[in-house]
C-alpha cells in the first residue's frame, strides 16, 4: 500500500522541462521573437515569396538616408553565408562587421543586437545553419548618409538578462524583438533616443505608407488589459478592434511563448 502511494506521489509530481538544444532555441528566436524573416525573407503581393525564405533581397528605403538590400542569410555558399564562420556571423549581428571589416548599415538594430547573450548568438547561427540554401544575389545597399567606423569596441562575453519578470522582458524586447528600436523616437545623431524607450517612433515608409509606430511604454497602455496586449502582439488587432499594419511581424509574434509573453508585458508596462 506505501509503496502504491508513493508511486502516485511521483506521478503527480511536475515533470522538469527539458533544456532546448542550441539548434531548438535558435528556431524559437528567428521564427519567434527575433523575427528575422520579417526582413531578410522577399515579399510580394501576397507576402513571402515561396522558396525563398531568408534569401534576401527585400528593400528599405529612406529618402536620404539609405537604401538598404536586405542579405541573403541562407547556408548558401556564394550568395548567403555558407563560407562564414560562426564566430563571423555572431560578429555581422552583433557588431555590424562583414567578415572582410566593412561595416554593416541600418535598419539592422545593432545598438540593441550588441546585447544578444553567447548562448542566444550561438543559437540563431545553429538554426541559420540549418536552412535550406537558396542561391539569390541581392543587389548592394546603398548609404548617402556616413555610417559610423563601428557601432562600439569589439564585444567580450555577453551573459543573458537577470531572472526577473521585467529584466527577462526587457532583453526580448530589446536585443532580441528590438521593439524599441521602432517604438522610440529619434535622438542626436540619427541614433535613437532610449532614454526614452517605447514612447513613440518616427514614421516608417512601407508599401501601406508611412506608418507611425504609437507608444508602448505604461502610460500609453494604462488602458489596455495584457489579453488585449498580447493580441496586438500576437493577432496585430488593436484594443478597440482596429487592425494593426505590417512591418509588425504578427505571424512570428504568434510562435511567442507564453511566459516571454507575460515577461514581455510587464516590461512594456514598466517603461516611463
Amino acid at each position: 500500500m506505501l509503496r502504491r502511494a508513493v508511486v502516485v506521489l511521483l506521478l503527480a509530481l511536475p515533470v522538469p522541462a527539458l533544456a532546448q538544444t542550441p539548434l531548438e532555441r535558435g528556431r524559437t528566436l528567428v521564427e519567434g521573437i527575433a523575427a528575422c524573416g520579417n526582413c531578410h525573407t522577399p515579399k510580394g503581393p501576397q507576402g513571402d515569396l515561396p522558396g525563398m525564405a531568408f534569401a534576401g533581397g527585400l528593400v528599405i528605403d529612406e529618402p536620404n538616408a539609405f537604401r538598404a538590400v536586405t542579405s541573403n542569410i541562407t547556408p548558401d555558399p556564394e550568395t548567403g553565408i555558407g563560407r562564414w564562420t560562426d564566430a563571423q556571423i555572431i560578429r555581422a549581428i552583433r557588431e555590424g562587421v562583414r567578415p572582410d571589416g566593412r561595416v554593416l548599415g541600418p535598419p539592422m538594430p545593432f545598438a540593441l543586437y550588441r546585447d544578444i547573450s553567447d548562448r542566444d548568438a550561438t543559437a540563431i547561427v545553429a538554426y541559420l545553419r540549418s536552412l535550406r540554401p537558396v542561391r539569390n544575389v541581392v543587389e548592394a545597399s546603398r548609404y548617402p548618409m556616413p555610417l559610423p567606423p563601428a557601432y562600439g569596441p569589439p564585444l567580450g562575453t555577453v551573459a543573458g538578462p537577470a531572472d526577473t519578470p521585467i529584466a527577462r522582458g526587457a532583453y526580448l524586447g530589446g536585443p532580441l524583438g528590438h521593439c524599441i528600436e521602432c517604438h522610440s523616437p529619434m535622438g542626436t545623431g540619427g541614433q535613437r533616443d532610449f532614454t526614452r524607450a517605447g514612447t513613440g517612433g518616427p514614421p516608417l515608409n512601407g508599401p501601406m505608407g508611412a506608418i507611425v509606430p504609437p507608444a508602448i511604454n505604461g502610460p500609453a497602455l494604462r488602458g489596455w488589459t495584457d489579453a488585449q496586449i498580447e493580441r496586438a502582439i500576437r493577432q496585430g488587432v488593436s484594443s478597440d478592434g482596429r487592425r494593426l499594419a505590417p512591418p509588425m511581424a504578427f505571424p512570428h509574434y504568434a510562435r511567442i511563448g507564453g511566459t516571454e509573453m507575460r515577461d514581455l508585458i510587464a516590461y512594456l508596462r514598466s517603461l516611463p
